[in-house]
């Protein structure tokens, strides 16, 4: 995720090249220097709510388990075999596997003989048998627990009105069950209904609760990163902005401790923005998504959620007039303090 101010680690392609030349005296040229020339760039901040669905490259194994077969016997058919838990299916007996509906197909159609799995294991390709279970007359397993897409709540950080891409969440979004980061194939983003919220206590992380049924696409999501998910946007009249509220994505040598000011969505769908304290800024950081550390001292906000909370992640951060990050991961101990990171774009 490439930053306004780390252009020195990847291929640029917003920055210009400019030569400078050092003179003595402004009358003797020393010699001509060099540099990348950073545009200023400038993004609409968003801080919306919104619903998100992924849909994974193949199905992912979540779980393993002993099935009964059609005499009441306990078996693992999965035993024989090197599958684990957080591979990723991607065929089954030559037939590409896109759903749980075409691994189920597939395995039922085997009438029982060896099955053949194609799967991923961390960007390796591996190949294995496994023989399924007759569980019923028309029925047979592997014993297998699989999931195929992925959905909840996030919040979009920024828009670019003229490429129509976003960014989100400041995070990846990763499997519930095995801790993974979400390889997708595809996925979308919609509106949301936001139905409460639920306070955050120390040692206990609050969330914003939901509901996607009935809403409508406002976009397409491309990557699912260790640092947000990008993609683009179809329907930018639903993000209620205007091309008038784009901001500068600032430097991070500008970023200061001190005041800020964050844009969120919580009760009755409506946007507002709230006061936070920048306390700390890591500004040689280009490992992680771990940037800065806020704190909240909005007194409404403080009393709305008791600090920051799931669903926020995403949240954009405004400080002089500039998008500096976006909220990333609570702290359980304290949720009146975030870990953030800086704005960008993913390359």
């Amino acid at each position: 995720m490439p930053t306004s101010s780390n252009v020195n680690n990847q291929n640029i392609d917003y920055a210009k090249k400019e030569n400078y030349e050092v003179s003595l005296l402004d009358k003797f040229t020393i010699k001509t220097i060099e540099a990348n020339v950073i545009p200023k760039t400038k993004v609409i901040p968003v801080g919306v709510t919104v619903g998100l669905k992924l849909h994974t490259n193949g199905v992912l194994v979540v779980g393993m388990s002993e099935i009964k077969d059609i005499n009441n016997t306990k078996i693992k058919p999965y035993e024989s075999s090197k599958i684990q838990e957080g591979d990723m299916i991607i065929e089954a007996n030559g037939t590409p596997i896109t759903s749980t509906n075409d691994l189920i197909k597939t395995v039922n159609l085997s009438n029982g003989n060896n099955v053949n799995i194609k799967y991923v294991r961390d960007d390796e390709v591996y190949v294995d048998e496994i023989k399924p279970t007759q569980t019923s007359e028309a029925e047979y397993k592997l014993g297998l627990w699989v999931r195929d897409t992925a959905a909840g709540i996030g919040t979009i950080s920024f828009y670019d009105p003229d490429s129509k891409m976003f960014a989100a969440l400041g995070h990846g979004i990763m499997d519930i069950d095995t801790k993974d980061l979400i390889s997708i194939a595809n996925g979308e983003i919609t509106t949301a209904n936001i139905v409460s919220i639920a306070k955050g206590e120390k040692g206990i992380p609050g969330e914003i609760r939901g509901s996607l049924i009935g809403q409508s696409t406002i976009g397409s999501i491309a990557k699912n990163t260790l640092l947000g998910i990008y993609g683009t946007i179809n329907n930018s009249g639903a993000l209620n902005v205007s091309n008038n509220d784009a901001v500068e994505v600032a430097l991070r040598e500008e970023i200061k401790p001190g005041k800020a000011t964050l844009i969120c969505t919580l009760e009755n769908n409506k946007k507002e923005e709230y006061e936070v304290e920048i306390q700390k800024i890591y500004t040689n950081n280009n490992i992680d998504n771990k940037s800065m550390v806020v704190k909240i001292t909005d007194k409404e906000l403080l009393q709305k959620t008791g600090g920051i909370i799931q669903g926020m992640s995403g949240s954009p951060i405004i400080q002089n007039g500039k998008l500096i990050g976006c909220l990333t991961h609570v702290l359980v101990s304290d949720p009146t303090k975030r870990i953030c990171c800086f704005c960008g774009y993913d390359g």
